[in-house]
């Protein structure tokens, strides 16, 4: 009944009539009471308790039994609310929590004792307004209170509104950063979270492969930055007590040095076939030859896990093509790394190549030798050895003994047989198909001996015939060019006289001057104009001999012929002048007596 009101309670016994009644009254802690001056069938009653009653007629007086017990409560209006504390919009199994009756409107003077519905409460009346407990799958429902004051134990409060507690699973926190690779001397940001949920205060921890985990001191935020490279992860806490997540997954943040990494391939041949062997290097640049570095790999055919070695060796098929690219962190320090490298790309040619032969002869001349020549196809690829053989069924290569190699996949025999030829390059050899096979053919017979004397004398005779022909021909213009000259003119008699003189007059003077020469003056006689024309003759004479050799001495004529004038025919230009020398044997005056 409200505070205040009044409700009615009536006694009866069935079929019967002439009855009075007898009513009671007791608490919890009062013992049973009657009720005084309350003889009706119907009370109003207005205090809380527990009522009970009994019919009585007749002379002497007749009781029947005693009825039932009826709780009779007052109801207060105050509202009762039913508070979580931590206010949480979400809870997760293992958290500890509390939930309070509160008492509102007035509530606070008043000393009360609680009761509460629900999965994890008390079942019965408690002066505690607040219940704790751990929570777990079980403890998920709705939750109810009432209040009543300590001193009337039968005037309560209304029940609450239902509080309804919806259990989760223990979460795990969540590590982003905004970048996983900082160059040196730079920082990241770190932020740790728990999903949907408040409250919570975050610790950090950072390990490395060569040191344990460890808190980072003074870092309860949820965003932190860091300048080290390491392992880092974080985990949430809150409540008292403390409540903590799972861990979060591991960021590995990595300090990037500037020097710079380039894969690079040996053999640097330009075209790489399958079967064949390569080796691929990571190298660092910039100052990285005095660091000691290991290296991690990314590609088709590389180890997956860092490692000492920066060369990475595979024998090269289908599989093997594809993009290729590393990096390189210090040794001493296994989160400051490098940048990836550019990728190299490795593409290998499916198709084995094949050796291809030349001959430049197919018989070996007598005394002599044939060239053969020996390539790959494709002519881009590089790198070749060349191995020679002779005779199908040959596995031997030939040697220095069996030819003579040059440089260019070039040798050169002297020998008949079935030749053919094959490419290698790197360590291990890498083949190719043999080339096709050429035939070299036996020497060809030498020609009779007869023939082959006679046919260079025959033609050394030829040639010099020729050639004493050829001069003789050259001494007849010269000598025809002098003699025309001197019989056309009318002094040439005077000349010769003047010779022989002055021959005469040197042989005197030989022994003081040595040779003498003598020029003369000669009009040419076909000269009708008086031009300056003129003939000069130049004559040595050769003493240099004793007078015990009885050979004649000789005196020799060197005749100029300036401005001969040629005859002109008319409508063509004259030829230009030309000098010529004519030499003229002449006799001394001692070879002439």
């Amino acid at each position: 009944m409200p505070v205040g009101g009044s409700v009615t309670l009536t006694c009866s016994v069935q079929s019967s009539d002439g009855w009075k009644y007898e009513w009671f009254r007791r608490t919890q802690t009062t013992s049973e009471v009657q009720i005084r001056d309350q003889q009706n069938r119907d009370i109003r009653v207005s205090q809380g308790g527990i009522y009970s009653c009994r019919g009585t007629r007749g002379n002497p007086v007749y009781y029947t039994d005693m009825s039932d017990d009826v709780t009779i409560e007052k109801t207060f209006s105050n509202k009762v609310v039913v508070k979580q504390q931590p206010n949480w919009p979400q809870i997760f199994r293992g958290e500890t929590i509390t939930l309070t009756c509160e008492v509102q409107e007035g509530g606070e003077t008043t000393e009360w004792e609680y009761e509460w519905r629900g999965p994890r409460t008390p079942t019965q009346w408690t002066h505690n307004k607040d219940v704790t407990f751990r929570v777990s799958e079980s403890s998920s429902g709705d939750y109810m209170c009432k209040s009543r004051r300590r001193d009337d134990s039968y005037s309560s409060t209304e029940w609450s509104e239902a509080f309804t507690l919806s259990v989760s699973n223990k979460p795990r926190a969540t590590l982003t950063a905004g970048t996983t690779i900082i160059p040196v001397g730079g920082s990241v940001t770190l932020t740790c979270s728990v999903q949907s949920s408040d409250g919570w205060k975050y610790e950090w921890f950072r390990r490395t492969q060569t040191t344990s985990e460890g808190p980072i001191r003074d870092q309860q935020n949820r965003d932190i930055r860091v300048s080290q490279g390491g392992i880092y992860s974080c985990r949430g806490t809150r409540g008292n007590p403390v409540y903590y997540t799972d861990m979060s997954d591991d960021v590995t943040i990595e300090i990037t040095f500037s020097n710079k990494v380039v894969v690079k391939q040996q053999p640097n041949w330009p075209q790489i076939f399958r079967g064949e062997t390569i080796t691929l290097t990571c190298e660092v640049q910039e100052g990285g030859e005095t660091t000691e570095w290991e290296y991690e790999w990314r590609g088709p055919s590389t180890p997956t896990q860092w490692t000492h070695n920066n060369d990475v060796t595979f024998r090269v098929s289908e599989s093997s093509s594809g993009d290729y690219m590393c990096k390189s962190r210090r040794r001493d320090d296994s989160y400051s790394s490098t940048e990836w490298s550019e990728a190299f790309t490795l593409s290998g040619s499916t198709d084995k190549p094949k050796a291809k032969l030349r001959a430049d002869n197919t018989a070996v001349p007598v005394g002599g030798s044939v060239t053969l020549t020996c390539s790959v196809n494709p002519s881009s690829s590089s790198g070749w050895k060349y191995y020679w053989y002779r005779d199908e069924k040959s596995s031997e290569a030939l040697t220095t003994q069996d030819a003579v190699f040059h440089s260019n996949g070039q040798i050169s025999v002297s020998q008949e047989g079935l030749y053919r030829c094959r490419g290698g390059r790197g360590n291990p050899v890498y083949y190719t198909e043999d080339s096709q096979s050429v035939r070299i053919g036996k020497t060809a017979a030498p020609e009779p001996e007869s023939a082959s004397f006679l046919t260079p004398l025959i033609v050394g005779l030829v040639c010099g015939i020729l050639l004493i022909l050829l001069l003789l021909l050259l001494c007849r213009f010269k000598q025809d060019s002098f003699f025309t000259r001197t019989r056309s003119t009318n002094q040439s008699s005077a000349m010769n006289h003047m010779i022989k003189d002055e021959a005469q007059h040197s042989q005197h003077a030989s022994t003081l001057q040595g040779d003498a020469c003598v020029y003369e003056s000669i009009k040419d006689h076909d000269d009708t104009q008086n031009d300056d024309s003129v003939l000069y003759a130049q004559v040595s004479h050769d003493r240099a001999k004793t007078k015990k050799d009885n050979d004649d001495s000789l005196l020799y004529a060197q005749v100029y012929y300036n401005k001969v004038k040629p005859k002109r025919h008319k409508g063509k230009p004259a030829p230009a002048a030309a000098d010529e020398t004519v030499y003229s044997e002449v006799k001394s005056q001692t070879a002439l007596d």
